[in-house]
């Protein structure tokens, strides 16, 4: 289809298809055996200016929004979700100073992050707060001029591997979540470490830790908007984050069908292409248009995003809840084409399956996307009487 994209936006993602197609694809089975993080391709990426593309351009970036990032995002994916979820992750980081952060604060990260010098993460999941996200335990508390935290992260992608942290922790207990704030914690503070690192069943390129903070101290200054702002800071960045986890699906999804509709093509049984058989033809058929329906939806929430709109945490979620489900249904599909041979290691479509199930997890389940949307329903509903 033609979404009439802007010739910035047709450039972006003609980069970003190049660099997926000629320096990912090649090396994505590689990274997803040994599990190493790629710094190699975040170089090239940041020489190429990739993570110029979010950022305004007051801070050295190329204000290509949320539309952007989802072309970006999309096209990484296509050739590695693990390699893409690095990239994509480092945007969710920077996200809540975008929103919230001082002048001084964007002047202080920006630059470098602009220029791929430092990644960033975002750390919000806790050992008993993954769905209930305002069941976080971490505390901040306020010792003169600074603040002292103490608490664990987990499941946190980057962890370990970006230069600065954007962490929501409870600087009023007392209130649950409306006594959350949101800090900045570099790498290399006092008394704040890495636990283990997870060995994942998908998107195996990308770092997934836990954040062990101990008496860690780090100045006021590093405080994002006021205190008791981190949950709407949080859930903010979510709801603008989450058309970016929908592109990732879509990417991982159009990767599994190119992968399939070739080997189809190729496959000969009973004396010719399996692609020649109504069977195959309809998954394929069935495929393509669960994907394009998805992209549409990911696209017209991202331009909702860049056009200003004031409230898209619904839309944000059926784009997260729709396209993750096609990912998960179509590289299913695809391993079934490819029968005995998807089931190996030695074809990519296992490799597809494998890193769409996380598409349904993080940023929110899928279960979650759900009630965000039935609550806001309901809530529509109500004030049109």
């Amino acid at each position: 289809m033609d979404y009439f994209l802007t010739e910035e936006q047709e450039m972006i993602r003609d980069l970003a298809r190049q660099v997926a197609q000629e320096k990912i694809k090649p090396v994505a089975a590689e990274y997803d055996k040994s599990g190493e993080f790629p710094w190699e391709i975040m170089k090239q990426l940041a020489e190429m200016d990739f993570f110029r593309f979010y950022l305004d351009e007051a801070y050295g970036g190329m204000n290509a929004g949320a539309m952007g990032l989802a072309l970006v995002t999309e096209e990484l994916s296509r050739a590695c979700g693990g390699i893409a979820a690095s990239y994509a992750s480092s945007m969710l980081g920077i996200m809540p100073l975008q929103i919230a952060g001082t002048e001084e604060q964007k002047k202080k990260y920006f630059p470098g992050f602009a220029e791929g010098k430092t990644l960033a993460a975002f750390a919000l999941t806790e050992p008993e707060a993954g769905s209930d996200a305002g069941n976080i335990k971490t505390t901040a508390k306020k010792d003169g001029n600074s603040y002292v935290l103490n608490g664990v992260k987990h499941f946190i992608t980057n962890g370990g591997v970006a230069q600065f942290y954007t962490v929501i922790a409870l600087t009023n207990p007392k209130k649950g979540s409306r006594g959350a704030s949101a800090f900045v914690v570099e790498k290399g503070t006092p008394g704040f470490s890495f636990g283990k690192k997870e060995d994942k069943l998908g998107i195996r390129a990308s770092s997934t830790t836990e954040l062990i903070f101990e008496d860690c101290r780090i100045p006021e200054e590093n405080l994002i908007g006021k205190e008791g702002m981190g949950f709407i800071i949080a859930m903010r960045t979510l709801d603008r984050s989450r058309p970016g986890v929908a592109a990732q699906a879509v990417g991982i999804a159009q990767g599994a069908l190119d992968h399939a509709l070739e080997y189809s093509r190729q496959r000969i049984q009973f004396g010719q292409s399996i692609s020649s058989f109504q069977a195959i033809q309809f998954k394929l058929a069935d495929m393509a248009t669960q994907i394009e329906a998805a992209r549409a939806l990911t696209y017209s929430v991202a331009r909702m995003i860049d056009g200003g709109a004031s409230d898209y945490a619904k839309e944000a979620a059926m784009a997260k809840l729709f396209a993750s489900d096609v990912a998960m249904a179509v590289t299913v599909e695809a391993v079934q084409i490819l029968g005995g041979f998807g089931y190996m290691r030695e074809y990519p479509v296992e490799k597809y399956m494998r890193d769409a199930k996380i598409t349904q997890i993080y940023e929110g389940t899928n279960e979650i996307q759900r009630s965000v949307i039935g609550k806001h329903l309901i809530k529509e509903a109500a004030s049109k009487k």
